[in-house]
């Protein structure tokens, strides 16, 4: 019998651990870096039991038994902002199948190209721990391992200045003209007077 029902199998939410060797239907797996940090998403697809499992990190989200239709999609929030995604399964020949991940309805890649474009990435090393900070340039949020920080913006000279803390670290982000239209404003992560170089994800 298919099974409708989206909820999770754990009534209380807390998915038991996972194991690979568990996983024998996993078919295909996903890196996706979003604001608040880099999420895993696997799936599983069992083509003989009807079987589907989407985790996120580690956690079972979606789990559906004796699906008799192999094909079709399983739709799912990732990360902090509870951004959409949604695995598309398509038939390709015979018994064999395509895994494609969406993100705001754009394919992987695509979101992916515009998340560079909407977005700097920073990765450094603080007090013997590392952090990863995100600044969304279209809202001018700073993230910071997967927390949107309180931020104090401040017009200077040649820009402006984000200003917020990591720990007992001063940091802001400088904004300036690149004087080139074609390039924009240049964003730099300033920590301790210090500029880190941004990572390209």
């Amino acid at each position: 019998m298919a099974s409708g029902d989206d909820s999770p199998i754990f009534e209380d939410d807390e998915s038991p651990p996972y194991s690979l060797e568990k996983m024998t239907d996993l078919v295909a797996v996903w890196d996706v870096a979003l604001s608040d940090r880099v999420h895993k998403i696997e799936f599983e697809h069992g083509t003989t039991s009807g079987k589907r499992v989407v985790y996120v990190d580690g956690k079972e989200e979606i789990r559906k038994e004796w699906m008799f239709k192999l094909v079709g999609k399983e739709t799912f929030c990732v990360g902090a902002a509870k951004t959409k995604a949604t695995i598309n399964i398509d038939a390709i020949s015979g018994f064999a199948y395509e895994y494609t991940l969406e993100i705001n309805g754009k394919s992987l890649k695509k979101y992916m190209e515009n998340r560079s474009k909407t977005t700097n990435t920073w990765v450094l090393h603080l007090d013997g721990e590392d952090f990863r900070v995100v600044l969304e340039k279209d809202t001018m949020d700073v993230w910071c391992n997967g927390k949107r920080m309180e931020t104090a913006g401040e017009f200077v000279d040649d820009g402006t200045e984000t200003h917020f803390s990591v720990g007992n670290h001063d940091c802001y982000i400088k904004a300036v003209s690149s004087g080139n239209r074609k390039e924009g404003i240049i964003h730099s992560l300033i920590v301790d007077d210090r500029e880190i170089p941004e990572i390209l994800e």
